[in-house]
């Protein structure tokens, strides 16, 4: 009961070769997981300006405050 099983020691060896292996170091990794957080971020943003929804609700917002 407390020994490894085969999928024990596969799952294990697959966890090492994502962080160990190849270009799979870990520093690689998060570097590409903020780049993929800022591309989001900014596809946010930039769909925001687009949107004939969100132009009007600004400028109703101006007015508001000018008024």
């Amino acid at each position: 009961m407390g020994a490894f099983s085969v999928w024990h020691i596969l799952i294990l060896a697959a966890i090492a070769l994502v962080l160990f292996g190849g270009r799979g170091k870990v520093s690689d990794l998060m570097g590409d997981f903020g780049k993929g957080i800022n591309s989001f971020k900014k596809g946010l943003s930039d769909h925001d300006k687009d949107d004939p929804k969100v132009i009007n609700a600004e400028a109703k917002e101006k007015d508001k405050t000018t008024a």
